[in-house]
C-alpha cells in the first residue's frame, strides 16, 4: 500500500533549519500503514532533506560551516546559466541531497532519540515549498 501526503514549508533563506518530523509522523499516524518505510522528497534542486539533532548551537554550525563550504558570494558557473546568485544552493543540495528514507515499524517512526527530520533551504531566497511524503508499506488490516 502506498499513502501519499504533502507538507508544506516556508522558509527565510539559505541555511534555514525547519523542523519536520512531527509533520511526518502525523501523516504516518493518519496512514493505514503498520511497517514499512516513509520517503520525504523535495521537488526542486535548492532544497535538502536529512537528519539532526534539531537544537540552536547545531543549526547555527549548520549555517556557519556549510556556508564556508559554499560561500554565497561567491563566483559560481551557474550564475552564467541563468542570471541569478543560487549557484551555491544548488551544490548544497547535491551534497545533502533532496529526498531522505525512514523505517516504519509497527506504525511508528523509528528514528534515534535525539534524530530529527530536517528541511534545509539551500537557495539564495525565502521559499514556500511543498514537500512530497509517501508512506509505503504493509496495511494495518493485512
Amino acid at each position: 500500500m502506498v499513502v501519499t501526503g504533502y507538507i508544506p514549508v516556508r522558509s527565510h533563506g539559505q541555511l534555514d533549519v525547519l523542523d519536520i518530523t512531527n509533520d511526518v509522523r502525523n501523516l504516518i499516524e493518519g496512514a493505514a500503514i503498520q511497517n514499512g518505510i516513509v520517503n520525504i522528497f523535495c521537488p526542486g534542486s535548492t532544497g535538502a532533506l536529512t537528519t539532526i539533532e534539531f537544537e540552536p548551537g547545531l543549526k547555527a554550525d549548520i549555517k556557519e560551516h556549510f556556508g564556508k563550504m559554499f560561500p554565497r558570494g561567491e563566483y559560481y558557473h551557474h550564475h552564467e546559466t541563468w542570471g541569478d546568485d543560487n549557484g551555491s544552493g544548488h551544490l548544497l543540495s547535491a551534497l545533502i541531497k533532496t529526498s531522505f528514507t525512514a523505517p516504519i515499524v509497527e506504525k511508528r517512526l523509528a528514528l534515534g532519540t535525539w534524530q530529527q527530520i530536517v528541511f534545509i533551504e539551500c537557495d539564495t531566497r525565502a521559499r514556500s515549498r511543498e514537500l512530497i511524503v509517501q508512506i509505503i508499506g504493509d496495511s494495518q488490516d493485512v
